[in-house]
């Protein structure tokens, strides 16, 4: 099957259309959807905080979003390689979507799994198992005030890796590039909710944490020491987590947030975050 364009190779119909937006979905409306969710997990937290935090928000958002910047380079040149990842796909019709024939709604929810495994999870089992990959991802980890904002918090080497994965996903799939798309789309939100300092009631958060990562589920990950560091590794599904003995659920209100082994003082110190991957006296616990 010759999966180019939507508007080629399937027949009109209401999810033909809804996924040929993704596909030819302009820059700014990409970069307003990532500050409308910013901007409605804000309201959230400002309306129903899990925690009340006494700290300079302005100085702690900097950090942040000095982070988004790096994040936001490495994705724009990421763009470039995966549109030519995607032209090869097409070309050589290379990936498991070019192995059967279902349903557009049913290969768009095989193609989100398999990202979710690749690009999420198995990629942050490694950023906390692998010593050199940890030292990066600790930063994402230092943040003490966790809000919608510690979301965009990856160091450059951390967000490269990530990247990597996306990339590699997609060969495996075949994926077209209106389902990837789409699957971005998904992540930003569900990054900056599951970050954010919300306080959702347990009989909505935990229900929704049987399929979906949740705000109060995700908290976990962010607490201080081993071994709630090292559970809830999804991003949109709970799903591998569950499968691979990593889903924990607990009181959120027990969490501490930062790492045990960083100095919490220096965790809105921009130079000081950068340095961490290659300060050799920081200790890893790996």
């Amino acid at each position: 099957m010759d999966r180019g364009l939507w508007t080629v190779d399937r027949v009109p119909s209401p999810m033909h259309d809804f996924l040929n937006y993704f596909e030819t979905m302009p820059l700014w409306q990409r970069a307003a959807w990532v500050f409308l969710c910013l901007i409605f997990c804000w309201i959230l937290e400002g309306s129903f905080p899990l925690f009340r935090f006494q700290h300079n928000k302005f100085r702690h958002i900097k950090v942040n979003f000095a982070f988004l910047g790096t994040t936001m380079f490495i994705n724009a040149l990421f763009g470039a390689a995966t549109v030519g990842v995607f032209v090869w796909l097409q070309q050589k019709q290379f990936g498991l979507l070019y192995l059967i024939d279902l349903p557009i709604w049913a290969e768009l929810l095989i193609a989100i799994l398999i990202f979710e495994l690749v690009a999420q999870y198995l990629v942050h089992v490694l950023l906390h198992k692998v010593k050199w990959m940890w030292k990066f991802h600790m930063i994402h980890h230092s943040d003490t005030h966790l809000d919608a904002t510690s979301g965009t918090r990856h160091h450059p080497g951390d967000f490269f890796l990530r990247e990597l994965f996306a990339l590699g996903a997609v060969v495996i799939t075949g994926s077209p590039i209106a389902f990837y798309l789409f699957y971005r789309i998904c992540t930003v939100f569900f990054t900056y909710i599951t970050h954010s300092n919300v306080n959702l009631p347990v009989w909505i958060d935990k229900p929704l944490s049987l399929i979906f990562v949740t705000p109060h589920m995700h908290k976990f990950h962010h607490h201080y020491k081993r071994p709630w560091t090292d559970t809830n590794y999804g991003n949109i599904f709970s799903i591998w987590d569950r499968l691979f003995g990593t889903f924990v659920y607990d009181d959120p209100r027990k969490i501490r947030y930062g790492l045990d082994v960083l100095d919490d003082n220096k965790a809105d110190d921009v130079a000081y975050q950068f340095r961490i991957p290659f300060d050799k006296t920081i200790k890893t616990d790996y």
